[in-house]
């Protein structure tokens, strides 16, 4: 079948935005980004990528002739869809800060014309934000036409590290809104639907993939789909937590519970890892966001309360490990690997490792900290802490007291562990992603999992 191509405008360019102009101009759609930072611009315009993401920056390149980036939001104009793809960090309540999708709704307004343009909200909005959005449209189009002029909800359901065979190959594809406007989101994605684009190399189409679920509903619908699924996301991987405590205590180990209960095809195995818990832009803004629209209804939610404390309890309980183990951390050098809140990312948003910084700073360590890639932005983002950077991950462990895994990258998998923790003064290990499989000659910690000197643990 034949694809029209379609006029887009993506409005921000952060992982959410970047993410939605390459597959959308890959899949062969003319797309122009806009972002109010002329730095951006000015970087995306030369080539260069402001962020990391496995694959986008050949992707990028690859479309590079149907993309074009600017700060000029009269490039509304000519769009047929455009993506509001702006950040809604939590405000001081936990609740979304709704002021960049407010922004971007009344900057672009002025621009719509007398063609009918899809306003599509991409960005994690509360629910009722489309409403809201649409009204800020009337309000500030000078020629708005409710018929001509709607609003969708299609929220993203991307993870960071993932997000090129996330956006590509998705479980399904959620559009919230009126017929006519879905119909339309509908036409914009068929290449996508119908899974009729070729793979690029850097993301080829998955073994026995086929093509994604569509999911036409309301616009509250298609907003309360995002916010649950996070939620469940997030519940599950403090449920695996919280059975972890339990295990240590009674001498199962996690791996082997959610091994067994991940295999009954109701619950599955995905997201009942045990560690340090979640991090990043989503899942605990996302549960906070569904408590406060509780809270605004009336309407208590302590499943998801006890979930968010659950996660931020694990991070207490990893310096509890550090100190039953050398009792006090005056003096002592802790290293930490990992810094970003999960491997294949820079994104330090609500990253475990910020906390275990600040806390075992304040216990009086002296921190030593590294990531494979997140180092330069920490630089930048974390200029509050108190650590020294590890120009290479032997200094984390070189005369070190204790060792702190904190991001499962791959690198820290494959280290020779014996060697490393060879280099520390009496080593003590505090693996808080359960990524050690050698027998090592050093206490080592993991999380809800019973480990012995020198011996091989199971896989």
């Amino acid at each position: 079948m034949t694809h029209q191509p379609m006029r887009v405008a993506v409005i921000g360019t952060g992982y959410v935005g970047l993410g939605t102009a390459a597959l959308l101009a890959h899949i062969g759609h003319d797309v122009v980004g806009i972002d109010i930072d002329p730095d951006k611009i000015a970087a995306l315009q030369s080539g260069q990528v402001p962020i990391h993401e496995p694959g986008l920056d050949d992707l990028l390149a690859s479309v590079a002739h149907r993309l074009t980036w600017t700060t000029a939001y009269d490039a509304v104009s000519a769009a047929d869809v455009v993506f509001i793809c702006v950040g809604t960090p939590p405000g001081p309540d936990g609740s979304p800060d709704l002021q960049y999708v407010a922004s971007a709704a009344a900057n672009l307004a002025p621009h719509l014309n007398g063609h009918m343009q899809v306003i599509v909200n991409k960005s994690t909005v509360p629910i009722g934000t489309g409403d809201y959005v649409q009204r800020l449209l009337e309000e500030h189009a000078p020629g708005y036409d409710h018929g001509r002029h709607q609003v969708v909800s299609n929220p993203e359901f991307l993870r960071e590290g993932t997000a090129l065979a996330d956006s590509l190959y998705p479980d399904r594809i959620v559009l919230g809104g009126a017929e006519g406007a879905v119909a339309k989101m509908t036409a914009l994605y068929a290449p996508l639907i119908e899974q009729t684009f070729t793979a690029p190399a850097t993301a080829p189409r998955p073994d026995g993939y086929t093509r994604p679920a569509v999911v036409r509903t309301t616009l509250q619908s298609a907003e309360m789909i995002k916010y649950a699924a996070n939620a469940f996301l997030a519940l599950k991987i403090s449920f695996a937590n919280e059975i972890a405590g339990l295990c240590e205590r009674v001498g199962a180990d996690i791996e082997e519970v959610a091994t067994g209960i991940g295999l009954d095809q109701r619950i599955g195995h995905r997201f009942l890892q045990a560690g340090l818990g979640w991090g990043g832009s989503c899942f605990g803004k996302d549960t906070q966001g569904l408590i406060s629209a509780g809270q605004e209804h009336n309407y208590p939610m302590p499943i998801l309360e006890a979930a968010i404390e659950v996660n931020y309890r694990q991070r207490r309980v990893i310096i509890d490990k550090l100190l039953r183990q050398l009792k006090t951390l005056k003096g002592k050098k802790v290293g930490i690997l990992g810094m970003a809140f999960k491997p294949d990312t820079d994104d330090l948003r609500d990253a475990p490792a910020h906390d275990l910084i600040q806390r075992l700073t304040q216990l009086g360590a002296r921190v030593t900290a590294h990531d494979p890639i997140a180092m330069p932005r920490a630089a930048r983002e974390w200029a509050h802490l108190t650590y020294q950077e590890a120009a290479q991950v032997e200094d984390v462990f070189d005369r070190a007291d204790a060792v702190i895994v904190a991001t499962e990258w791959t690198a820290y998998r494959l280290l020779d562990w014996t060697a490393m923790s060879g280099r520390m003064r009496a080593p003590v290990i505090i693996d808080a992603r359960n990524i050690i499989r050698t027998p090592l000659d050093a206490e080592l910690e993991q999380v809800g999992r019973s480990t012995v000197k020198g011996q091989v643990l199971p896989s």
